[in-house]
């Protein structure tokens, strides 16, 4: 009975402090307003072109990434249900949610480091950093998608109904985006080497995930040392390849993604974010001495 108490005690100072901080961090919202606004305000400060590199940068991924797969190694878009065949826009309903996670991924890992004079100076909850960093990336990522969304309806796909879903689909690959980058900054205050890990890991996730080619041109088995592997059953349990494919169902096909691609991206989002929540927690109280 004693062992049972002091376990039912345990997950109730559990319970205590979880709603204690997120009391904390909603009672900090001005302040998280105010940080994601400094990031706005910071990532082209001095650029002659502003904002327009938020549009510039994907353009010139899509024209390069164009000439490579479609015009050199003669990738084929699929058509859509409304006959749109088009590697350019095929692409770009990929390339803009994994430009998201790429740059949520690097702006995360370097918030607290970055922020470390701000970090000794004042106590405020961490978490606002990292949140601000992944909330000034939503913006742009939303600025992104409305640029897209126009030039579909141009072309003949109605996306103008889709907004709800996409904007679900905006909200979840945050949620995923945040519980990573929670993690990975705390981890980098205390393993530098992260930094450097993350960027290999991107260059290798980027052409392991269905972006520049469709997840039809992944074999369906493959054969190693007589071994048959599933290899297009293991791309799709990827919640990576789930998410882009889930824009591109929603942008391109102008259709709902399946029940088991929503599962898979909704329980990715949940298990990250808490992954994430529960590792900064209990690292976060040592990271005004280590930055």
């Amino acid at each position: 009975m004693a062992v049972q108490t002091t376990g039912s005690g345990t997950r109730v100072s559990r319970r205590r402090r979880f709603h204690r901080r997120v009391a904390e961090l909603f009672a900090s919202r001005e302040l998280l307003v105010n940080l994601t606004l400094r990031e706005l305000r910071s990532r082209y400060k001095r650029s002659v072109l502003g904002w327009s590199w938020s549009l510039i940068n994907p353009l010139s991924n899509v024209i390069i990434y164009s000439i490579v797969f479609s015009v050199v190694l003669k990738v084929q878009p699929p058509t859509s249900p409304t006959g749109l065949k088009s590697f350019p826009l095929f692409l770009l309903c990929g390339l803009i949610p994994w430009m998201f996670f790429a740059n949520g991924m690097g702006n995360t890992t370097e918030s607290l480091l970055a922020n470390g004079n701000l970090i000794k100076k004042v106590y405020f909850p961490r978490e606002l950093l990292v949140t601000a960093a992944v909330g000034s990336l939503v913006i742009t990522l939303l600025i992104e998608m409305g640029v897209l969304m126009a030039v579909l309806l141009i072309v003949g796909n109605m996306v103008l109904v889709w907004i709800p879903m996409v904007l679900v689909l905006v909200f979840l690959e945050a949620v995923l985006v945040l519980g990573v980058g929670l993690m990975l900054s705390v981890l980098n205050v205390f393993f530098r080497d992260f930094r450097y890990l993350i960027t290999v890991l991107l260059n290798v996730l980027f052409y392991a995930i269905p972006i520049v080619y469709p997840v039809t041109y992944v074999p369906v088995e493959a054969h190693v040392a007589g071994v048959t592997i599933p290899m297009r059953r293991i791309y799709e349990l990827n919640p990576l390849t789930r998410l882009v494919g889930a824009y591109r169902d929603v942008l391109y096909d102008t259709r709902f993604p399946s029940v088991s691609t929503m599962l898979i991206i909704v329980t990715a989002a949940v298990f990250c974010f808490a992954l994430g929540w529960a590792v900064f927690a209990r690292l976060q109280r040592r990271v005004a001495e280590e930055v």
